[in-house]
């Protein structure tokens, strides 16, 4: 199942991203690099799109404020209190969007960006 892009976060602490994304949006681990002692590289599949997430002791957590992920849930309200209880931070309550959407802005532990967006229906035609 390969992507033609991926995103991929950079981490001091793979572990702790890894039961974020697993525990808050069912991530599945599909790739490990190297496959046995310490991964430097661990893939992740959630829903269609793929993941990446890189070790490198040496990067900082924060703001970084430059990419954004964008991850479609079928319940956007359902999975914030999971966001907390796994590290991440809520950044206020969902709103529902103009375009037809249900957004919620998260940050995970290592302070990247996550908009968590759900589909809501129009109102009747």
């Amino acid at each position: 199942m390969g992507s033609t892009v991926r995103a991929v976060l950079v981490t001091a602490d793979l572990e702790r991203l890894l039961a974020f994304y697993t525990g808050v949006l069912g991530a599945e681990e599909v790739e490990r690099v190297p496959a046995e002692g310490t991964p430097f590289y661990l893939g992740l599949r959630i829903g269609d799109s793929a993941l990446g997430l890189v070790a490198d002791p040496a990067v900082g957590t924060g703001s970084p404020g430059r990419i954004l992920l964008s991850i479609d849930v079928a319940d956007v309200d359902g999975l914030l209190p999971r966001v907390t209880a796994h590290g991440g931070a809520v950044q206020g309550p969902p709103n529902d969007m103009p375009w037809g959407q249900r957004v919620a802005h998260v940050h995970d532990p290592d302070g990247n960006t996550v908009n968590l967006t759900q589909d809501v229906p129009g109102p009747p035609g």
